[in-house]
């Protein structure tokens, strides 16, 4: 393995008693719970338009998500000591988990559902700009010219709102 991937390999420490694992489970519950808690928020915002209002998530969700992924990866080391040790906490935490990927699986799919929409748009208020913008000239054969790259216009988008 590269220096490069030996960087970015963690090793996280798995849960040594009944305690930990307890606690491990109850961390996991409570940053899915916040995770879902903003999810739902931003879902609702993004739903209604309020876009601007629905980015002012991002970085909440960044560190959430980080938190989420961190505690998945102790989970992960942990889990044939839960499965000894307490399997129904491990049930659980399954039947959590499932509940949060539905509610992900409705959040990505509002998201890409406002992004599709917000790229139709651009893109037809560039196909009107570039149609203004072209001359309407015919070929000798009676077909419509292809309009030059000196023709076409630059179409700049401000990513704020």
């Amino acid at each position: 393995m590269t220096a490069q991937g030996q960087a970015k390999r963690t090793t996280y420490a798995a849960a040594a008693s009944a305690a930990e694992a307890r606690a491990l489970a109850d961390e996991m519950v409570k940053v899915m719970s916040e995770l879902i808690a903003v999810i739902e928020q931003e879902t609702e915002l993004v739903r209604a338009g309020k876009l601007s209002e629905g980015m002012a998530f991002g970085p909440k969700k960044t560190e959430l998500s980080r938190h989420y992924v961190n505690t998945v990866g102790r989970l992960k080391a942990s889990q044939a000591f839960m499965k000894q040790t307490a399997p129904e906490l491990l049930a659980t935490l399954h039947r959590h988990h499932d509940t949060f990927r539905a509610l992900l699986q409705v959040n990505l799919t509002v998201l890409a559902t406002a992004h599709a929409i917000s790229e139709k748009i651009v893109r037809g208020v560039n196909a009107e700009v570039q149609r203004k913008n072209v001359p309407s000239t015919y070929t000798a054969g009676g077909r419509r010219a292809a309009p030059g790259a000196r023709h076409l216009t630059p179409l700049a988008v401000s990513r704020t709102l």
